[in-house]
């Protein structure tokens, strides 16, 4: 299963995609949200391109679980941008909470200078969260074979 995420932000939405399997998340690229047609234009291009089956936007889930006006937005965006996806291309969301905090920290023990976050902070926290997504919904495997009684 071939899978986008989305990290929306009023001034860039992170980009990340998964390989083929549907294991691993990478970067794709940051868009510019404004003006919004180019950017929900933009996003469709790449999911087509990518032939991806899902999109996952990142959904802003308080600490409590509620949803508030941010998560709001982000559910208004996702419905703003699914119908210029291809026919058949689900949407998804998942909890973002920490991504960016999480992309944060990765990139640093990375070796990658806080100023030199700013590019690509965005496409990391998408990774996060497709990530978590296709964790959560991979299958258990079974333990190793164990040949001693």
């Amino acid at each position: 299963m071939r899978a986008v995420s989305i990290d929306y932000g009023d001034a860039r939405i992170g980009v990340a995609g998964s390989d083929d399997l549907g294991f691993l998340a990478h970067p794709l690229e940051t868009v510019a949200a404004q003006p919004r047609p180019d950017a929900l234009r933009r996003l469709a291009e790449i999911v087509r391109a990518r032939r991806a089956e899902l999109v996952v936007v990142g959904l802003p889930i308080r600490a409590d679980g509620t949803e508030g006006p941010s998560a709001e937005k982000v559910r208004k965006f996702a419905d703003t941008l699914r119908p210029l996806l291809p026919a058949g291309v689900a949407v998804d969301f998942q909890d973002e909470f920490r991504s960016t905090t999480i992309a944060a920290e990765q990139l640093r023990s990375a070796g990658k200078r806080a100023r030199h976050h700013k590019p690509v902070i965005d496409q990391a926290a998408a990774v996060v969260i497709l990530q978590e997504y296709l964790d959560a919904r991979q299958p258990l495997l079974p333990p190793p074979f164990d040949p001693e009684p």
